[in-house]
């Protein structure tokens, strides 16, 4: 079975990403995020777009998008998600790394399993101002209007806080829904 590619974006928190679907026994390979599209397509099931500092060094990001394989972006990985399908991204009103309590507002596929609210660990210093044509969203908070997207159909999802983090209430549901989905069973 392929593993699901974590592109690592440059963000302190990416090595946890592999270390959360290493312990939920997900096969993962971290990759940089300038390996070529081609040879990406050619050897993952998924990947988790990590997070980093500026969506100017996420390299080949935008492209990952649209190789037809499942995609789950984590807040820069969302902001690259949003603009490569026509999105935008601004810096939020809130800036640095908080807890913030979200309301999930569609929770099937990605966010199956969870409450009607949840409290996580995330950065609004930037954040979807405009989510993509065709995409849905499915939480938000008070600070921000788009905690979490999808394009449900290419099975892209995108989040602004991170699961990851021993910070964010059960966390590990969201890579157990993801890995569900590279599967091809349902979330």
């Amino acid at each position: 079975m392929l593993p699901i590619y974590v592109v690592n974006n440059f963000g302190q928190f990416n090595h946890l990403i592999q270390r959360m679907l290493r312990d939920l026994d997900i096969d993962s390979v971290m990759i940089s995020n300038i390996t070529p599209p081609d040879e990406v397509a050619a050897s993952c099931r998924g990947l988790v777009l990590g997070g980093g500092p500026a969506i100017e060094r996420a390299g080949n990001c935008s492209e990952y998008c649209k190789l037809g394989l499942p995609v789950l972006g984590i807040c820069l990985g969302l902001h690259v998600i949003a603009a490569a399908f026509g999105g935008k991204a601004e810096p939020g009103t809130s800036g640095g790394y908080g807890a913030i309590d979200v309301e999930i507002i569609e929770s099937d596929g990605i966010l199956s399993g969870y409450p009607v609210k949840i409290r996580v660990w995330a950065s609004h210093a930037d954040e979807v101002v405009i989510v993509p044509p065709g995409f849905t969203r499915l939480a938000k908070s008070a600070v921000c209007g788009n905690e979490a997207i999808a394009l449900t159909e290419k099975h892209i999802y995108g989040l602004q806080w991170h699961p990851e983090v021993s910070h964010s209430e059960n966390g590990r549901l969201v890579y157990e829904n993801f890995n569900r989905i590279t599967l091809g069973q349902s979330g």
